[in-house]
């Protein structure tokens, strides 16, 4: 059976679990839930995720919510085919350690800027100037910590892309279309890093999916 996605391609964490699949080189159906109709709050998606959040995701009959839960089950269960995104033992550590250091550091701030400067424009809302200048400093501590770890090594986990990476490649995007750039384009190694993952076929396919919807 086809792997299914359940979400919209709008949504960064939909991107995410996209991104694992095409790093791995895997096949998947997409399954779009409208969600300015309210589809994720009804049946039959709250089947999958209860809290009717997207993405949902279906593996024959193991069905998962969370974004991140999602890429680690790809990652470890399909852990042979394409792009290894997972290391074995000590260092696989280290790359947990910064894969929660992206979901609790890096995008909750992301979160706010992306929706002052990329979705509040198109919306025709107002960008509130202040929390745009408050976030912006606090991602700039976050960067000055990926500085110093992007001098020790290659990826944030270790010399290798894995899940740390990708997990951050939706909100990078978003945010390099955005004044916010010059956070990443003033420090040198997290700026190589950005556009080295950024640069990835995998992602590319990403993109191209998503501007097929």
């Amino acid at each position: 059976m086809v792997m299914k996605v359940h979400g919209s391609v709008l949504s960064p964490p939909v991107l995410r679990v996209f991104a694992a699949l095409c790093e791995k080189d895997l096949e998947f159906e997409f399954v779009f839930v409208e969600v300015k109709a309210g589809e994720h709050n009804k049946e039959p998606f709250l089947a999958l995720n209860p809290f009717g959040q997207i993405p949902a995701f279906e593996d024959g009959d193991l069905k998962l919510f969370e974004s991140r839960a999602i890429t680690q089950y790809i990652a470890h269960v399909y852990k042979d085919e394409g792009t290894p995104l997972v290391c074995e033992g000590k260092p696989m550590a280290t790359v947990s350690v910064w894969m929660e250091v992206e979901a609790h550091q890096f995008e909750p701030v992301a979160i706010k800027l992306q929706w002052e400067l990329a979705y509040k424009p198109k919306l025709g809302k107002v960008t509130d100037a202040a929390e745009v200048e408050e976030n912006e400093a606090k991602l700039a501590k976050v960067l000055d910590i990926y500085e110093a770890r992007l001098s020790q090594s290659k990826y944030l986990g270790c010399d290798c892309f894995t899940l740390a990476d990708l997990h951050h490649l939706p909100a990078l995007t978003n945010l390099m279309g955005t004044q916010v750039k010059k956070l990443f384009d003033t420090r040198p190694k997290v700026s190589a890093w950005a556009a080295d993952i950024m640069a990835r076929p995998a992602w590319a396919k990403v993109l191209a999916r998503k501007n097929q919807h």
